[in-house]
C-alpha cells in the first residue's frame, strides 16, 4: 500500500531548523512531550532527526562552557548519533517495518528530497495488525 494515505503532513510536524538553538530545541521537545524531531532546512530539505540523547551528549561535552552558553549552540553543530533514514513518497508500507523498529517516525520527502513529512510507527504498527488480521479472516 502507498505510505501517502497514512502521512502525517508537513503541517501538522512539529520539526526544528537546523540554524535552531539548542533552548529552543529543549523547549520544543519538552512542550510537545517528544523524543526527537526532524530537522529541516530553509530550503524544506530533510537533514536529519535532533533526539533527546544528541541533547544530553551535547549539554555533557559542552559542560565547561556552562549552561547558558551551550543552550545558545545550533542544532547544525549537535552531532547526531543515529542516522534516521527518510524514504521517497513513492513507497509502500511494506518497505516501513523495517526502519520502524528503530525509528519512532519515518520521514517522508518528495521527488525532489523536500520534507513532508512523517509517517508515524504508531501507524505502520496498526497497518500491519489489520494486514494480519485481514488475513486471517481471508483463510477461515
Amino acid at each position: 500500500m502507498n505510505i501517502a494515505f497514512y502521512l502525517l503532513p508537513k503541517e501538522e510536524v512539529k520539526y526544528l531548523n537546523p540554524e535552531s538553538t539548542i533552548r529552543q530545541a529543549l523547549e520544543k521537545l519538552s512542550y510537545h512531550k517528544y523524543t526527537s524531531v526532524p530537522l529541516v532546512s530553509e530550503e524544506g530539505q530533510y537533514v536529519g532527526t535532533l533526539t533527546e540523547g544528541d541533547l544530553l551528549w551535547k549539554l555533557k561535552e559542552a559542560f565547561d562552557l556552562g549552561f547558558y552558553d551551550v543552550v545558545k549552540t545550533k542544532l547544525k553543530d549537535v552531532p547526531q548519533r543515529v542516522n534516521n533514514i527518510s524514504v521517497s513518497i513513492n513507497s509502500n508500507m511494506e518497505d516501513l517495518i523495517t526502519l520502524a523498529t528503530d525509528q519512532n517516525f519515518i520521514p517522508v520527502t518528495d521527488d525532489d528530497g523536500h520534507f513532508i513529512g512523517i509517517i508515524r510507527r504508531r501507524d505502520i504498527i496498526k497497518y500491519c495488525a489489520n494486514t494480519i488480521w485481514n488475513n486471517k479472516i481471508n483463510e477461515n
